[in-house]
């Protein structure tokens, strides 16, 4: 992995500082899968849960590491954004929760740094599972585009 736990969560709070408000931490970060956490406290809504809008962000966030620490494992410089997503909310979150981030279909990869190189843009679908207490409290799908640079 091109990047460490550490540097990628320093990475995320400079780069994103979302993410350093809502206190991301990053559990694990690896070429199948990024899982980052976040405490319910500065998260929370009226209702004493998780606010959607912190769990669509957590799961975006994950998504978005996975497809950037692949490119830079594979020695690419990229811009990568987000370019539109669907977020399923099935259980409240009351307490610190995860997003774990994977490729719906890995085969894909290298079609995408097949276009990647020719085209300079691709796209990638990238798939979150909102995790509370060992369940699946939402899943996040994500459209992304990297763009390449010179």
């Amino acid at each position: 992995m091109a990047m460490n736990i550490a540097a990628l969560e320093d990475y995320l709070h400079h780069q994103i500082p979302l993410s350093a408000a809502m206190q991301v931490a990053v559990d694990a970060a690896g070429s199948d899968s990024v899982v980052l956490s976040a405490p319910l406290e500065p998260n929370i809504n009226h209702k004493h849960t998780a606010f959607g809008g912190s769990i669509c962000t957590l799961g975006i966030l994950a998504a978005w590491s996975l497809v950037h620490l692949r490119l830079l494992e594979e020695g690419l410089r990229c811009e990568v954004v987000i370019q539109s997503n669907q977020m399923e909310y099935d259980l409240p979150i009351t307490g610190r929760f995860t997003a774990a981030s994977r490729l719906p279909d890995p085969a894909i990869w290298p079609h995408v740094l097949k276009t990647l190189t020719r085209r300079k843009l691709a796209r990638i679908e990238v798939h979150s599972d909102l995790m509370f207490e060992g369940k699946v409290a939402g899943r996040l799908s994500g459209r992304f585009v990297a763009f390449l640079q010179s």
